[in-house]
């Protein structure tokens, strides 16, 4: 049963809530219904990162974002200060759970619980008595549905989480991207590589994520698809950019709230496993999302733009798709009934 109050309503303050979200971009944009869902319940929400990049990927929405320290003692330092600005905000704060945890770690558990902080999160990693309240884990399910569930079980409510994400620009950037993209001679409708992947998948053997077929696909695209292909490489990327993708228009920088701009007004997104892969379809771009051993049932993007490019696996290699099948089905997207951009 939740000890919450009842939400508040359009007409009284939202109350504050301190919500550690997750560690890489993708996960914190599969994230992003559940914040949404809280945030429509009344709640001012005031959000915990571990990433750097966090305040750029949300500079579309009102939350605060704190971004953690290195130490557990600066953590417990940062939450209890962020506490008792809650507490001003808020005198009540303190005497009802006030902090939703969608990581399922015990060191966040043990952050939060040092805080004085009252948190609802999953029953993992032995991390219930650490918790105001303790909740089911989903034992199977797409990831954003498990997110979704915690948000849902802390308001006490039951509803299906929504077909698209809805993930908001940053004020301005657009124009931003139109001035770069027209400095590089883009002048219509273009291609969107994301080209590299960081991490491993989530599979026993910890597979690689990277397409091997993407440079033949970028070598040929454009011929192919009769549209420009765009690459803007993330830190430490640009040098594999102009050695492996030669023939896309590279965009130089590494801000990302730029990045999600450009997404934005791609006519279509190409993929691997990646975080820029979610923020497309989270945008409601057209997403062609190419997958080796990953589960897409549990880690494809969320949206009703996306498609799903994978062959079936077999045990001990992993099997991946073609250029050849990707020119193939990206033709078959641009053939779709466009998209129509988000504002």
């Amino acid at each position: 049963m939740n000890s919450n109050p009842q939400p508040a309503t359009p007409n009284s303050p939202a109350r504050p809530l301190i919500v550690r979200i997750r560690n890489w971009v993708g996960d914190v944009v599969l994230g992003l219904p559940a914040l949404q869902l809280l945030e429509q319940h009344g709640y001012q929400l005031h959000l915990v990162a571990r990433g750097g990049w966090a305040p750029a990927l949300l500079a579309g929405y009102p939350w605060t974002v704190t971004v953690q320290k290195g130490s557990l003692r600066d953590k417990v330092r940062q939450l209890r200060q962020l506490r008792r600005t809650c507490r001003t905000l808020d005198p009540g704060f303190d005497s009802r759970e006030n902090a939703v945890l969608l990581p399922v770690s015990l060191s966040s558990a043990l952050e939060m619980r040092l805080a004085g902080l009252r948190a609802v999160g999953v029953a993992k990693e032995g991390r219930s008595p650490l918790l105001a309240r303790a909740e089911p884990w989903a034992e199977s399910g797409h990831e954003l549905v498990r997110y979704w569930d915690v948000a849902c079980r802390f308001l006490g409510v039951q509803q299906p989480p929504p077909a698209d994400i809805g993930l908001k620009v940053a004020p301005g950037k657009p124009e931003a991207v139109r001035q770069l993209l027209l400095a590089q001679g883009v002048t219509g409708p273009f291609v969107m590589i994301c080209p590299f992947a960081g991490g491993r998948a989530a599979t026993a053997d910890k597979a690689d994520k990277k397409w091997p077929g993407f440079a033949d696909f970028t070598r040929m695209a454009a011929e192919r698809l009769g549209l420009p292909v765009v690459v803007y490489p993330g830190p430490g990327e640009h040098a594999d950019a102009r050695a492996l993708y030669p023939s896309a228009h590279m965009i130089d920088g590494s801000d990302l709230t730029l990045y999600i701009a450009l997404l934005q007004q791609a006519a279509l997104v190409v993929a691997n496993d990646t975080g820029p892969a979610h923020m497309a379809a989270a945008l409601g771009r057209p997403v062609m999302s190419v997958l080796g051993a990953t589960n897409a049932a549990r880690w494809a993007p969320w949206g009703s733009g996306v498609r799903v490019l994978q062959l079936p696996q077999r045990e001990g290699t992993v099997v991946w798709p073609t250029a050849e099948d990707g020119l193939l089905r990206a033709a078959d997207m641009l053939r779709e009934p466009p998209a129509t951009n988000p504002t």
